[in-house]
């Protein structure tokens, strides 16, 4: 469902239209930024009535090209041709120039929505160990960590004999 209804949209086109307020008053009245009412402005002036009922839709790559490079040919704002093409938002016309100008125009055709998946199917699972191998790779732990603590103990001594026979000398 839309933020605003239609009702809405077009009693704040009438203030700016008809009655002179200015977009900036209109949006503080209603409680949006002034772009909204600056947008709904120039769709009604394009479409009357109809440009404020504009509802989303899917587009194809063709179109999304299309529109990407009429806006550099006639050198047209973004919200301009979103406004002229029937675009809701400005900002997925925007969305298809960064995609056209960063990967070309070959990445307009391929769909990308909704979140990128996170899980990573590319990586192997693990293997199960048997119940033998488990117990030996413990048992190699437990000898490794006792030969650790083995050697720490006789370098703490080792050190402690350096730090006496420095002291009686």
């Amino acid at each position: 469902m839309a933020k605003y209804s239609y009702e809405t949209k077009l009693k704040a086109v009438k203030d700016v239209l008809e009655n002179g307020m200015s977009a900036r008053a209109v949006a503080k009245n209603l409680g949006t930024g002034y772009e909204h009412v600056r947008r709904w402005v120039k769709r009604y002036e394009l479409y009357g009535t109809n440009g404020l009922l504009m509802k989303k839709g899917t587009y194809t790559g063709d179109f999304k090209q299309h529109v990407v490079e009429f806006i550099h040919k006639e050198h047209l704002s973004i919200s301009e041709a979103a406004a002229i093409f029937g675009i809701p938002s400005d900002a997925t016309v925007g969305k298809w120039e960064r995609i056209y100008c960063e990967e070309g125009p070959e990445a307009l055709y391929t769909e990308n929505r909704g979140r990128k998946k996170t899980m990573n199917l590319d990586k192997p699972k693990k293997p199960k160990l048997s119940k033998q191998t488990e117990e030996n790779l413990i048992a190699e732990i437990q000898r490794l960590r006792m030969e650790n603590a083995y050697l720490k103990k006789l370098m703490a001594l080792v050190q402690e004999r350096k730090k006496s026979d420095k002291k009686t000398k």
